[in-house]
């Protein structure tokens, strides 16, 4: 039986598929930057050819790129750590509390990091097995303020390591990231058993900005204690949380990246997806800032 003609021998499909190339193309152009491919994406979701979870994981992954260690990570006041020099009772309290599978390890102050301690090692400790906490350190892996996430994540994965101490440029200690602080980025908030909704942990001091102090703020935080740990006078009487504030604000819900300005603040979206608005960088602006510099 004779084989049909392949379509690399078939001249007539080789000039309809050429002809059909160039109309698409001119209909249809290729994106030139990231701003054309987001607006194409957007457009794909509204036309339901992509759900909301999907478009707001390809924004986190354009945002990973553009975010530095700095911008996420926890800071050296909120760090949850073990000072090897104090006897184990003093800080395995602390581990049993917090519930983290891993510590840094300091050695009397918090920019001597002795190295990273595994919770599942400390098993040793109970069995009553000879236990020397020194011998069971993992190196720790240290990394400047401005590395971007993206490069991190990928040196997350190609080291299998999960914890990086973030160092300023004098080699003192600024914060520390885990790979979930990054993929949270892309995802969204990845919960465990041992994720709180402290109301302490809602409004957390952030590095300083242009403007002075700002804070990193979750979305879910009460208007009446952002107001009072900022000194703000929001209203909560149409809405209760600072996302809600937000959102009623735009009359929307909020891109992730987008900044704007309410009043004398100013509001930077950390985290959102097509639902709603999660985390949030908040400055308080000088009087006559406000309105300006927005994206």
């Amino acid at each position: 039986m004779q084989e049909p003609p392949s379509r690399e021998k078939n001249p007539d499909h080789k000039a309809h598929r050429s002809l059909f190339e160039r109309l698409t193309a001119l209909i249809s152009p290729e994106p030139e930057n990231r701003a054309e491919l987001l607006e194409i994406l957007h457009d794909a979701h509204a036309h339901g050819l992509i759900d909301e979870d999907a478009l707001s994981m390809i924004e986190g992954v354009f945002q990973v790129s553009d975010l530095s260690a700095r911008d996420i990570m926890v800071p050296r006041a909120q760090m949850d750590t073990i000072d090897i020099s104090q006897p184990i009772e003093e800080w395995l309290p602390l581990v049993l509390r917090s519930g983290h599978s891993r510590f840094p390890v300091i050695d009397g102050d918090r920019d001597r990091v002795a190295g990273i301690l595994l919770a599942k090692d400390l098993l040793r400790y109970f069995a009553d097995q000879a236990f020397d906490v020194r011998g069971m350190l993992r190196p720790a892996v240290f990394i400047p303020e401005s590395k971007r996430l993206n490069v991190l994540l990928r040196d997350f994965r190609a080291n299998r390591n999960h914890i990086a101490i973030v160092v300023d440029e004098y080699g003192g200690v600024s914060g520390l990231l885990t790979i979930e602080d990054v993929l949270e980025q892309i995802v969204g908030d990845i919960e465990d058993e041992y994720d709180f909704d402290e109301e302490q942990d809602n409004i957390l001091p952030a590095r300083p900005g242009n403007y002075g102090a700002r804070w990193r703020v979750k979305a879910h935080a009460p208007i009446s204690q952002f107001n009072d740990t900022l000194g703000l006078t929001f209203s909560d009487a149409e809405v209760d949380t600072v996302g809600g504030l937000v959102a009623t604000h735009l009359g929307r819900v909020p891109d992730k990246g987008e900044i704007f300005d309410m009043d004398n603040v100013r509001f930077e979206v950390l985290r959102a997806d097509g639902r709603k608005v999660q985390v949030l960088l908040v400055d308080k602006l000088p009087p006559g800032l406000a309105g300006s510099e927005k994206r």
